[in-house]
Parts: structure tokens; C-alpha cells; sequence
């Protein structure tokens, strides 16, 4: 009998008969449990390949007794939870076979079948979380594999995921700068959820999000009564992101009276709560980001020369998108398969013509702007094939989108000429001044087009 992966395997192993038949009934009652009964060690080992989610056993049976079933039993399916049944109380016997892996020891008496049926249906619930929570921690390391997160072909992106591949092999701090929109983020969270690291927590903090007289208190958190409306004592980051990472986005922003507390802390691996003079040891990997120079911000006095020299560890730059090619394709179609995906929608791919537009486009929004941009084209594109015209860049009458049409030389001047005479209200004068041609020659170019 081949069975649903859904039903709940449960297995009782009990000599008594009337006691074997009254917990089978019992069980069988529920019809999302199958039950096997069983009178002899023997036999019962041989079934346990089929890893029950729960077994009942006799404590003393005519060819094993209960501490040696128990043994076996987790020697050969260790998640198999197990409920020991004996007709005596002994305290001393109970708690040697719960040190030994025992879920629960039942007496048997008359309420033993209300009891026998809660034990099994709280370990089904937690057997129910176990199973959400494997699901969801491996979606989590597929979300953040290289091959999923990283996406690119490029030559700058082979040497971005070098990178990352050195900084999973020690424990040292890592830079990631890059412009907006980049993907910062991003890689931080594969190089945590890809690290040693990667079952405790990943705490992000954009600095230029907290206002400069919070951002120690978020950071290394506060004692009750610190300041006005400090209630209770409060964790900061740096404790939150214990054996984890602590990702600090925009690094840049930090005010200069704070920075000399975070390269203490960074020096001595440890942050004295507001309203405390006690140290806290803390334990977490540092990853900071930045769109901004911070060399540059060193020369102009806005940031520390220590601070910028402590956090040059390993830097990982990240390129902007108009310097990685055909990289905008692979991930517009990444993107678009997602969206497709998670709104039950069916699988759109683009035109050659549209991935000319987007070819053609500089995005300074960078991958953020590629991302909203192929998913708003999938909501207004009424085929599964997404044309040029439902894809809305932000500069449609910007050269890079012009250029996408590949039109003839003088086509192109045509189309200059009249963006600039929209631009400038018609103004003949003004436009060729600006274009620095004679006024004369505007008038001849706009009508030699006419005419033809």
C-alpha cells in the first residue's frame, strides 16, 4: 500500500492484545493517521525504514525492554518521536528514558487514550512547524544562492561573485559600494545567508534613515531611564545581530560625532549601552555599503581618516547596470519570470524590439529602475509578448531611447530639433543658439523635411 505523503505514520508496539487493539482504535479514529500495530520487537524494527513520525512502545516487552527499543528507534529514524507505555509509575525509569530521547512516558490507566491522543497531536503540530520551517530556510538559501541573487554574465559580475566567494572564507569586514540601486543589499544578504552564519540573524540598518540623535541608542540600544521615554531596557543592533550580520547601509551619512563611538566598538568588539558604563561583547560579521567616495568625504573633513582606514577590509564594488550589457536582459527576464510567477500570471518574454529599448537605456535607477520597469510593462502588456511600447522609461524622449529606433542621420536631426523646439516653446532663436547652429540652417532643416 503506497502512502499519501500528507498521512501521519504512527506505529504501536505493544504484546498485550486488548492494550494494542484499545490504542490502535484510538488512533485510527483520526483518518489523516495511519496506524500500524505491532506485538514484537522484531518486526517493528524492520518496518522502521518507513520513518514513522510517531511510535508508542510497551516498556517492557517479551524480547526487548524499553530502554533498548528506544535506542534502536533513534539509531535507525532519530526524528521518529516516542511515546514509552508502561503499567508502573516509576519516576527514576520515566526520566532515564526521557534523557534518552523520549518524548513522553504514559501510564496506562483509564484516561490514557485523552492523554495518548493530546501528546500525539501537539507533536504533530510541531512536527507541521519543523516541516514550514525546513521549507522556508531552504527558499531562503535558494533566494540568496549566488546562481539566484547574482545574476549577470558580464565580466564585472564574475569579478563581484569572486569576491564574494573570497569573503566566505574568513570572517572579515566587507565593503560594498556602488551607486544606487546596484544591489547592495543584495549582496550582503548572499554572503550571510551563504556564510557560516547564515541560521542566525541578518540585521540591516539604513544609517541615513535614523535620525544623528537616535542612532547610538539603535545601534547599541539603552538602559530604562537613559533619556526621556527610555521605558525599559532596550537591545541595539549589534546584541540583535548576535552570531549573525550586521549589514550598515548609506555608511556615508554618519554623523562625525557618532563615528568615533562606532570605530571604538569596531576596535574593541564590544558597545556600551546609553545610560550604562558596563562594556557588552557582541559577536557579529560587519558588512557596511555606500554609494558615496568615502575617501572623498575623508579630504573634505566628513568623515574620520581612522574610521574610513578601519573599514577597509575587503571592498567589493559593485558596477552600474549601464556597464554590464547584456546583463540588463538576463535580469529583465529574471524579473519578469518572478512577477509572473507570484501573481499566478501566465509567462511573458520580451520583443527583440523591446530589449533593444531597454539595451538602448542608460537606467540610473540602475537595477531597482530595471525591476519596476519590466514589471510594470508585464501589467500593461495585453500579450504574452512585451512590446516597446508598454515599457515606460523615465526619459522616453532622451537620446539613449531615441536611438533605440535606429533611424536615419536625418531623421535624427529632425527629432533633436523638434525636442528642443518643444522644450523651448518654439523659440527658432533660442533653439539654435543651443544647438549652436545659424538660425538659417533650423529653418532649412525644417524644411527640406516638410517637403519631402
Amino acid at each position: 500500500m503506497k502512502l499519501k505523503e500528507e498521512v501521519f505514520k504512527i506505529y504501536v508496539l505493544e504484546d498485550d492484545e486488548w492494550y494494542n487493539k484499545l490504542l490502535t482504535h484510538a488512533l485510527s479514529l483520526n483518518p489523516d493517521f495511519f496506524v500500524r500495530s505491532f506485538f514484537k520487537a522484531e518486526d517493528f524494527f524492520k518496518s522502521l525504514v518507513d520513518k514513522p513520525a510517531i511510535v508508542t512502545i510497551d516498556y517492557r516487552l517479551p524480547d526487548a525492554n524499553g530502554e533498548q527499543v528506544l535506542e534502536k528507534i533513534k539509531s535507525i529514524s532519530p526524528d521518529t518521536e516516542v511515546i514509552v507505555v508502561s503499567e508502573q509509575e516509576n519516576i527514576e525509569t520515566a526520566v532515564n528514558l526521557l534523557r534518552l530521547g523520549a518524548y513522553d512516558y504514559l501510564v496506562k490507566e483509564k484516561n490514557i487514550r485523552d492523554r495518548l491522543l493530546s501528546i500525539v497531536n501537539n507533536i504533530r503540530k510541531n512536527d507541521s512547524l519543523k516541516k514550514k520551517i525546513t521549507t522556508l530556510e531552504t527558499e531562503l538559501k535558494k533566494k540568496h544562492d549566488f546562481s539566484n541573487s547574482i545574476l549577470g554574465s558580464s565580466e564585472a559580475m564574475s569579478k563581484v561573485n569572486h569576491l564574494i566567494e573570497k569573503s566566505l572564507q574568513v570572517n572579515i569586514l566587507v565593503t560594498i559600494t556602488g551607486e544606487t540601486g546596484t544591489g547592495k543589499e543584495v549582496v550582503a544578504k548572499a554572503i550571510h545567508y551563504n556564510s557560516d552564519r547564515k541560521n542566525k540573524p541578518f540585521i540591516a540598518v539604513n544609517v541615513a534613515a535614523i535620525p544623528s540623535d537616535l542612532v547610538e541608542s539603535e545601534l547599541f540600544g539603552h538602559e530604562k531611564g537613559a533619556f526621556t521615554g527610555a521605558l525599559t531596557r532596550r537591545i541595539g543592533k549589534f546584541e540583535e545581530a548576535s552570531g549573525g550580520t550586521l549589514f550598515l547601509d548609506e555608511i556615508g551619512e554618519m554623523e562625525l560625532s557618532f563615528q568615533a563611538k562606532l570605530l571604538r566598538a569596531l576596535q574593541e568588539r564590544e558597545i556600551v549601552r546609553v545610560g550604562s558604563n558596563s562594556p557588552v561583547k557582541f559577536d557579529c560579521r560587519i558588512i557596511v555599503a555606500t554609494h558615496r567616495n568615502l575617501l572623498e568625504l575623508v579630504k573634505q573633513n566628513k568623515f574620520r581618516e581612522d574610521l574610513y582606514f578601519r573599514l577597509y577590509g575587503l571592498t567589493i564594488d559593485l558596477p552600474p547596470l549601464r556597464e554590464r550589457g547584456k546583463d540588463v536582459l538576463i535580469l529583465a527576464q529574471h524579473f519578469i519570470a518572478n512577477f509572473c510567477k507570484e501573481n499566478k500570471m501566465p509567462a511573458k518574454t520580451l520583443s527583440e524590439s523591446a530589449q533593444k529599448k531597454l539595451m538602448s537605456y542608460r537606467f540610473p535607477g540602475n537595477v531597482r529602475e530595471l525591476k519596476s520597469t519590466v514589471e510594470l510593462a508585464v501589467v500593461m502588456s495585453p500579450d504574452t509578448t512585451i512590446q516597446p511600447d508598454t515599457i515606460n522609461l523615465a526619459s522616453t524622449d532622451s537620446m539613449s531611447a531615441m536611438l533605440a529606433e535606429e533611424m536615419t542621420m536625418k531623421d535624427y536631426e529632425l527629432q533633436i530639433i523638434k525636442s528642443f523646439l518643444k522644450k523651448y516653446d518654439n523659440n527658432m532663436k533660442l533653439v539654435a543658439e543651443k544647438l549652436d547652429i545659424g538660425l538659417s540652417t533650423l529653418y532649412r532643416l525644417l524644411k527640406e523635411n516638410k517637403e519631402e
